[in-house]
């Protein structure tokens, strides 16, 4: 029994040796043969975006190939899976717009003026003097000498 069962095994592998060595090279090149140049990628876009997006999935036999098959303009792309395939067409990097703005005008202020307050009754400047009862009198400061 053991001996009928080896036996089997050995076939089945051999005959999925032999057909997974001879389907996919039969099927490349009908895959090759199937596929169109149809212009430059840049222009993707402007003739070929819609005919992609109209495809559909077919998931089944076609040429003798068993597979899952986008099917867009009459053309049949071959995937071991489904997934999603649009192509991801070369867009030019456009550098983002250089804004410049003008400065703005010169809004500088002037410091405040800066006072000194003097007491004739005590003859003293505020804060040495806390007090004046006459009331004060505003002075400009000197600049120091050198």
């Amino acid at each position: 029994m053991k001996r009928a069962h080896r036996l089997a095994f050995l076939a089945t592998a051999i005959a999925v040796g032999i057909s997974a060595g001879t389907i996919p090279q039969s099927a490349f090149g009908q895959h090759r043969h199937n596929e169109r140049f149809r212009g430059d990628i840049r222009r993707f876009r402007e003739r070929d975006w819609g005919v992609w997006r109209s495809g559909a999935w077919h998931h089944g036999v076609h040429d003798g190939r068993l597979g899952w098959w986008w099917v867009a303009g009459g053309l049949w792309y071959f995937y071991v899976a489904p997934v999603y395939p649009y192509p991801n067409p070369y867009v030019p990097y456009i550098p983002p717009a250089t804004v410049v703005v003008p400065p703005g005008p010169d809004v500088s202020v002037p410091p405040a003026a800066q006072y000194w307050y003097y007491c004739d009754s005590a003859r003293g400047y505020y804060p040495y003097v806390p007090s004046c009862a006459a009331g004060w009198r505003i002075v400009t400061p000197t600049p120091a000498g050198p």
